[in-house]
């Protein structure tokens, strides 16, 4: 292999894992993931450890989670003090370059109340080059409309409404007003050719993100009639939206408050009151909307065979966060349910070879992704990263001390757009959960609601909570101590290396 080393890191968005042909989905058409999962490995048990958008990059880019990097809902920001990936590689000689977004909010001690960053859900975190924007308010990619000669409407998230003045909102079996070739989804691929074919024969590192399968959920012709809602997926969830939010105060809260208009353009009513044929069509629409950012990365992956660098470059492909997509009557994401955390990893790595197409079983957490990437360049994650190189799991070596259960965690405190918070008659900082999750067991423990726990090979889709049962007590009592030792192995421990000596400074490693 050339010793020139490449990075592609490709973010999409709101692309749970159960929606990866390689871990099942047998209904999707996704032939350049595809290739990717034959050439590379593929996690079966990855998460992200937080949502939604914000935090969940924070965690991915950081390394750290949530309890450590704070930025705990979209709209918090960011502690500057805080390495992050971008950083990182610049002190190892690259100049990381993003396509995309980050959704993250600065430091307001660095800058002033009236910085303009302050007015948008997020901006690009420091360390990056932009080569390809997006936020803060999609400015980038309407500014690219209007330049290839497209007239934006008045209110120009209309561009995302389904073809026809008689449409109704929310109708996603019609096509969307845009055509293919100018889709958020085309506009990031363009980026990346753009940068990739102007880079000559320097290393480089690209973080080349997607909004899709985001909502709105309306796909472009010909992606909108690719699949049939009959052949999607049923969704998983109790006979009715009140049935499911007996489970839980939080869990009603959310179904009582998520609105249809978050997710459709201009749509009416609530999610949990949509008919099963409208789940259906939404989930044939996002299934199209996974085919048009596949067919988007065929471009890319042509162009890396075309110049003879897909040997030679590091491919990892995640998403931010999952999506409820109907089930338990939920949309979006939130909580504490697997649809929600569950996203993909496949990582092909030029120094494997020999572990081409197969499927790991282990424990992985996005916030494995940034020591991963600074390891195989050679660099070293910060002491404060909470994850772990997955580079020997990479080679087909599993460490004897790999982590033997996942965690997660989600922050539900008010923020603009969404008070569950006053809803739910808590403080600020009581607006919190943590999950360990291990291959037979859930547990969610609040800071200041009831806990939940469930046995997943009894109930693998989370409708019994055995929390209160006299009989699961020492499995619950297991698993709080699980969460427990996990915050404080996990502490923050940037400078707890270090001690003062006689003869002066000591690190330990």
């Amino acid at each position: 292999m050339s010793a020139r080393r490449n990075v592609l890191l490709i973010v999409v968005d709101q692309w749970r894992a159960d929606f990866v042909p390689a871990l099942g989905a047998g209904f999707l058409r996704t032939p350049n993931l595809d290739r990717l999962c034959r050439a590379g490995v593929t996690f079966r048990n990855h998460v992200t450890t937080a949502v939604p958008c914000g935090p969940a990059r924070a965690s991915l880019l950081t390394g750290l989670y949530l309890m450590n990097h704070r930025a705990v809902q979209n709209t918090v920001p960011l502690d500057a003090r805080h390495a992050n990936l971008g950083k990182a590689l610049r002190l190892i000689g690259y100049d990381p370059a993003l396509i995309g977004y980050t959704t993250t909010t600065p430091d307001p001690r660095t800058t002033g109340p009236k910085d303009p960053r302050f007015t948008t859900l997020g901006d690009l975190m420091d360390g990056f080059r932009s080569v390809g924007a997006f936020e803060p308010s999609m400015d980038g990619y309407f500014g690219w409309l209007a330049q290839k000669g497209y007239t934006l409407p008045e209110r120009r998230q209309d561009v995302w409404l389904p073809e026809g003045e008689d449409a109704v909102p929310g109708a996603t079996d019609r096509p969307a007003r845009l055509p293919a070739h100018l889709t958020d989804s085309a506009y990031f691929t363009e980026r990346a050719l753009t940068y990739l074919k102007g880079k000559g024969e320097k290393p480089w590192f690209l973080h080349l993100g997607y909004y899709r399968p985001h909502p709105p959920f309306v796909a472009a012709a010909p992606y909108h009639a690719m699949y049939r809602p009959e052949d999607m997926p049923r969704p998983i969830r109790a006979e009715s939206p009140e049935a499911e939010g007996r489970q839980h105060p939080m869990l009603g809260y959310y179904l009582e408050k998520i609105r249809q208009a978050s997710f459709f353009e201009r749509a009416e009513g609530y999610a949990a009151s949509m008919e099963a044929a409208e789940i259906q069509q939404m989930r044939a629409t996002y299934a199209g909307m996974i085919s048009e950012v596949d067919d988007q990365l065929g471009q890319v992956f042509a162009h890396l065979d075309a110049t003879g660098q897909w040997d030679n470059t590091l491919i990892i492909f995640t998403s931010d966060h999952g999506e409820q997509l109907g089930d338990h009557h939920l949309l979006g994401k939130l909580g504490y349910y697997d649809e929600s955390f569950r996203i993909p990893l496949v990582i092909k790595d030029p120094d494997a070879p020999e572990q081409a197409g197969r499927i790991e079983d282990g424990f992985t957490e996005s916030v494995d992704v940034m020591p991963t990437i600074l390891g195989w360049l050679g660099g070293t994650a910060p002491r404060a990263c909470d994850g772990r190189s997955l580079l020997p799991l990479l080679h087909g070596t599993r460490p004897a001390d790999w982590r033997t259960h996942l965690t997660y965690e989600y922050d539900f405190r008010d923020i603009f757009y969404s008070q569950p918070e006053t809803g739910l008659g808590l403080g600020m900082d009581e607006c919190s959960l943590m999950v360990v999750q291990d291959a037979r067991w859930k547990y969610v423990h609040f800071a200041a609601l009831p806990p939940l726990l469930f046995d997943l090979e009894a109930d693998p889709h989370q409708f019994t909570n055995l929390a209160e049962d006299p009989a699961h007590a020492p499995v619950r009592a297991m698993m709080a101590e699980r969460a427990l030792s996990h915050r404080l192995r996990h502490a923050e421990r940037t400078l707890t290396h270090f001690r003062a000596t006689p003869e002066g400074l000591e690190a330990r490693s």
